[in-house]
């Protein structure tokens, strides 16, 4: 895995947490994302301030309308705003979870830079 998987983080590292994001939505749980994952991302050689950037990427439990405590959501709500669309990615929490983890991202990313610039 490593071996197939180096170079394309190497070149862009931004990927890496794109496969946390994916690997999450589809475990249903961001510890055992990382469980399995960051010990990847440290055998390719990621910095820890980078995997801790990246570490909101592993919340994409959200992403599909599968998770227990999201169609709890929608079936309470009373009012109708929260609701699943007609196709399976379309939700009412996928605009702002997105937001949320790309915007943490970028922070991290941001912290990092300050970081190494030994801010």
């Amino acid at each position: 895995i490593v071996g197939g998987i180096q170079g394309v983080v190497t070149d862009a590292p931004w990927a890496f947490a794109i496969g946390l994001f994916v690997l999450s939505s589809m475990l249903f749980s961001a510890a055992a994302t990382v469980t399995i994952l960051v010990p990847v991302g440290i055998a390719l050689g990621l910095s820890a301030p980078m995997l801790i950037a990246f570490y909101p990427a592993a919340n994409a439990v959200f992403f599909l309308p599968t998770y227990g405590t999201l169609l709890a959501a929608v079936n309470f709500d009373q009012t109708g705003t929260t609701r699943i669309g007609k196709y399976l990615l379309n939700h009412s929490f996928m605009r702002p979870g997105v937001v949320a983890v790309v915007a943490s991202i970028l922070i991290g990313l941001g912290l990092n830079a300050v970081y190494a610039a030994g801010g």
